[in-house]
């Protein structure tokens, strides 16, 4: 943990050497690349990306892999609005993962801004300092910036140049940062390195192999330069349920190199298959009726009347969920159910109306806050499982950053926070203490009456306004 003075932008360190330096040429070539990948015409991934995997080397040699998993990404280009950017260190030793202080990097297709509050936060951690002698003439992260500003609208970034670091390490800061919705993950690794085509073709389907089998132990030293961030991804996916897909393999010696001294690259997907949780078609209506909701409370008062027998399941059975919101990127409200008590489509509607409306902690919400709100997040509870920690160690020892929601309760006191919140408390004893106050009780409280539940989400959210009628201000919701 260090100090962080962000006022200046990274200057590009590879322009000119692994990309065009100039923007025209290099806008030319990754829409070039993007488009050579389009008429390849292979089979798209079914469901939008929670991780990507592309590789880092010229583009004269990896271009054309890394535009695979691109240009399909541009088909959810306004879905992700922050990309946490994972690479292997190849200039400097160093233990940990390093975060840069610069405010943002200043590629030739225009400035990207650095998520400054995320790396602030992850800054708590333990494993996460601030090296700019890490960032300084490194490429893996540089390379990937005009595939993502060619692909995505306007999006952050939270750049990560991994050492020495364990799986576990990576995989609490993919946790944390991901519980955000909107945030992609990206991990810039190229395979096998200068072997002869038969070896590295080997190597590289072993790799390939254990990677699509989110199997980290099958992947040797040499698989991968970032196999310590993929093994970190890998571990995410095993809890999350995540499902990898190959886009594309290809190696140096198939595009601009040599037979005899190739390197491997492939692009993989990481997604979820769609075998839990609602659908796409089934996010887009409930962000739908909760943002019909809060509309409906600002002209009616009350929340958008549902009939639930309309919607069908899962929407018109039992669920709980909370709804946030945002107003300048800042929390304007948030209300929820712990419990399943009525139709979740209902549940959606009454929480919406009472986050814009009814949290004690905000006024109410009228027309002039409304095309300030730039963020409507939901968030489907599962159902609470009872934990029964005897220590704090035993609990902190029990929840899974990132992906864990946390009740606490003694007596009439209660307070929960939901697994978004690790990515502001990161640190598992800040998370309880905020939580514990939160909840009316001492810091540091432990006694046997004291009970605790956690849950996981399933949480998306909308950023983009929809058409309002004339006279009224636009809206996000």
């Amino acid at each position: 943990m260090s100090e962080v003075n962000r006022t200046e932008t990274r200057p590009p360190a590879v322009a000119g050497l692994f990309y065009p330096a100039d923007r025209q040429e290099l806008g030319a070539t990754v829409e070039g690349l993007l488009s050579e990948a389009r008429e390849a015409r292979q089979r798209a991934p079914s469901r939008p990306p929670f991780a990507i995997v592309a590789p880092h080397a010229g583009f004269v040699y990896s271009g054309p892999t890394a535009a695979q998993a691109y240009q399909y990404l541009a088909r959810y280009r306004s879905q992700f609005q922050r990309v946490l950017i994972l690479g292997p260190a190849h200039r400097v030793a160093f233990q940990g993962l390093a975060a840069p202080s610069a405010a943002a990097f200043r590629p030739p297709l225009g400035t990207v801004p650095i998520d400054t509050d995320a790396i602030a936060t992850l800054n708590t951690l333990e494993q996460v300092t601030v090296r700019d002698d890490a960032h300084a003439g490194e490429h893996c992260i540089e390379v990937q910036l005009p595939f993502l500003q060619r692909s995505l609208d306007a999006f952050s970034v939270i750049p990560l140049i991994v050492g020495g670091a364990t799986p576990g390490h990576v995989a609490d800061v993919i946790r944390v940062m991901t519980a955000e919705p909107g945030t992609l993950v990206v991990i810039s690794s190229d395979l096998s390195h200068y072997l002869d085509h038969e070896s590295a073709n080997q190597l590289d389907q072993q790799t390939l192999d254990a990677i699509l089998r989110l199997d980290p132990n099958g992947i040797a030293d040499a698989g991968a330069c970032g196999r310590l961030p993929i093994k970190g991804l890998i571990e995410v996916a095993r809890t999350a349920g995540l499902k990898a897909t190959l886009i594309d393999y290809r190696s140096s010696g198939d595009t601009a190199g040599f037979k005899d001294r190739e390197v491997g690259y492939a692009s993989i997907w990481f997604q979820d298959p769609g075998t839990h949780g609602l659908s796409l078609g089934e996010r887009d209506v409930v962000l739908h009726v909760a943002g019909q909701s809060i509309r409906h409370g600002l002209d009616h008062g009350r929340p958008f009347p549902i009939n639930p027998q309309g919607y069908g399941t899962p929407l018109a059975e039992e669920g709980a969920c909370f709804v946030t919101l945002k107003q300048k990127n800042r929390l304007r409200g948030c209300i929820g159910s712990l419990v399943a008590q009525r139709p979740l489509i209902v549940d959606v509607a009454e929480n919406a109306f009472a986050a814009a409306f009814r949290d004690p902690r905000f006024q109410a919400v009228i027309e002039e806050d409304f095309a300030q709100l730039n963020a409507l997040e939901v968030s489907i509870l599962s159902a609470p499982t009872p934990v029964s920690p005897s220590t704090e160690e035993a609990l902190l020892a029990a929840l899974r950053p990132g992906i864990d929601g946390l009740i606490v309760r003694e007596g009439d006191k209660r307070a929960t926070f939901l697994p978004q919140v690790w990515q502001q408390l990161p640190s598992g004893r800040a998370f309880l203490g905020h939580l514990w106050r939160k909840a009316g009780l001492p810091a540091r409280h432990w006694s046997p009456e004291l009970r605790f539940w956690t849950y996981q989400t399933q949480s998306f959210a909308q950023y983009f306004a929809i058409p309002t009628p004339p006279g009224r201000p636009r809206s996000p919701l």
